[in-house]
């Protein structure tokens, strides 16, 4: 336990936590709420700084996505000046796709926070979220990105606004409802990455705007920086990994793993450790 401080082990736990969880169906959220509970990590004066370095080590996650899918990404930035006609259809569906979470999170996200931050919601969205995906029964499409209906980004960016329950999961809900619309799989998988890209971007920039110097402050500039490098280097791995596994496996395993790590954060709750 600590106040204040970040340690470098500290640093990289958290890194590599956000790192593998971020981009799978888990909750990075609530991983690193639940781990930053046990380590004691922003009790305090520090719990800005700490909200805010956990929204931070997200840039190394986001970097992981720029790396792996940098020829979508200059295919959306050739679209942008009108040099790419799919790459410019695709921004605008993850343009689409994006709004509903960020409005409704300037609308309510501070409520949202102060209301949901805290291991029972997060354990109850693990559970309910493994149920759903061990009863859930996907059929999955052929369309493509650029082939994609407005409607269709409307409705994966209105699921993306239940993962601001925490332990919901971002990747979770835009998977489900990219394959709901009739994407392919892979298509799924590339635009619940690349929405999140956007996303993370945003509230990376925004909570830095807001809280950077207390997170300066408080942590230094080496301990982040390492976390962050923590994060870049396990979410290439997860990301790759998650690619290959889903090409001939369903999403099942990761509603096992939500209901057991959900049972964990039952015991430690009900012991009076969380």
């Amino acid at each position: 336990m600590f106040s204040g401080l970040l340690s470098i082990p500290q640093s990289v736990l958290l890194g590599i936590v956000e790192g593998i969880t971020e981009f799978l169906p888990v909750s990075s959220t609530g991983h690193l709420l639940v781990v930053g509970e046990l380590i004691g990590f922003g009790t305090g004066s520090s719990s800005t700084a700490a909200d805010t370095y956990s929204i931070a080590i997200q840039f190394g996650a986001i970097l992981a996505v720029l790396l792996l899918y940098r020829i979508r990404v200059w295919s959306a930035m050739k679209g942008l000046v009108g040099a790419d006609a799919d790459g410019r259809a695709f921004l605008i569906r993850l343009i689409v796709a994006f709004l509903p979470a960020a409005f409704l999170g300037v609308l309510a996200g501070d409520a949202m926070k102060s209301a949901l931050f805290g291991p029972v919601p997060v354990t109850i969205a693990w559970v309910v979220g493994g149920v759903f995906l061990l009863r859930w029964k996907p059929t999955v499409g052929s369309v493509a990105l650029h082939e994609m209906p407005i409607r269709a980004a409307l409705i994966i960016g209105c699921a993306q606004s239940i993962a601001l329950w925490p332990g919901v999961s971002r990747s979770l809900v835009t998977l489900v409802a990219a394959l709901a619309v009739g994407l392919s799989m892979s298509a799924a998988i590339e635009f619940s990455f690349l929405l999140g890209l956007i996303t993370l971007s945003s509230a990376t920039a925004l909570d830095l705007t807001k809280h950077g110097s207390e997170l300066v402050d408080q942590f230094g500039i080496l301990a982040p920086a390492i976390g962050l490098v923590c994060a870049f280097i396990t979410a290439v791995i997860a990301v790759k990994w998650m690619v290959g596994y889903l090409e001939s496996h369903s999403l099942r395993v990761f509603g096992w793993y939500r209901l057991a790590i959900g049972a964990v954060s039952v015991v430690l709750l009900a012991t009076n450790v969380l």
